[in-house]
């Protein structure tokens, strides 16, 4: 399931040893920032259009545009199919398979997603039965027990996406194995917040299908260009090319 897609993602920060960056595609990029100088990226400023971290100061610039959008506004809009600034159902169901998700996943992600996130975006009291889910008040669904990687107001934080990987990644520095993934989001469990624990494992649960390396790991740079929402762009050209190859033979 659009296996080469996630090992293109993996290899742009990939590390061959543990603890170490030796081998490779160099994790600094073409900045030559290193963490020690924090690359750039004032890690504790908010910041509403891009998702930097210490090897990407300036966020994804690959064919990627926020169109002043939120990151977490970014995050969703691959699903919004037609771009009308509503995803409905049947959108969230298409984007899911244009990823990769199987036709029984897709379905179950769509249902789950709607049913439990529409109506706080809704932009009045009256429930719709269509379950619509409206991008501009994405913010209103942020949940707790998360990672803080998002703000309320649905800006990227980077010192809470960098937290992730220095204290949970503990094989290798820029990826999360399952196990690890897992820790993580039992770290960031808040008192009663039911809700929050299963939305958080689910999330990441599906994040990891979708995006694990052929080793099992959940790359940093998968992670990240999950939140602007790129990653899902991304996965969706791959997809299109390997089928458009497949075709010619």
């Amino acid at each position: 399931m659009a296996t080469k897609a996630r090992n293109d993602v993996r290899g742009t920060t990939r590390t061959e040893g543990k603890g170490d960056a030796g081998g490779g595609v160099d994790v600094r990029g073409a900045t030559g920032r290193t963490e020690g100088n924090g690359g750039g990226v004032d890690a504790h400023l908010a910041r509403a259009l891009a998702a930097p971290d210490i090897y990407h100061p300036e966020g994804t610039t690959d064919d990627h545009h926020h169109h002043n959008m939120s990151v977490l506004q970014q995050h969703v809009a691959f699903f919004d199919r037609d771009n009308d600034g509503i995803i409905h159902p049947w959108e969230t169901y298409s984007g899911c398979r244009a990823v990769g998700f199987n036709v029984f996943m897709s379905a179950f992600i769509g249902l789950l997603v709607h049913l439990a996130m529409s109506y706080p975006t809704l932009p009045g009291w009256m429930p719709s039965p269509l379950f619509p889910i409206y991008v501009h008040n994405i913010h209103k669904i942020k949940h707790g027990s998360d990672s803080g990687t998002y703000d309320k107001e649905g800006r990227f934080m980077p010192v809470n996406f960098e937290n992730i990987f220095s204290k949970y990644a503990r094989t290798y520095p820029d990826r999360l194995s399952y196990r690890e993934m897992w820790r993580m989001t039992e770290g960031c469990r808040e008192v009663f917040d039911f809700f929050g624990w299963i939305a958080t494992k689910l999330e990441w649960t599906f994040l990891y299908v979708l995006a694990r390396d052929e080793e099992g790991y959940l790359s940093r740079e998968a992670i990240r260009r999950m939140y602007d929402g790129s990653l899902f762009e991304y996965m969706e050209r791959q997809r299109h090319a390997q089928q458009e190859h497949v075709k010619t033979y």
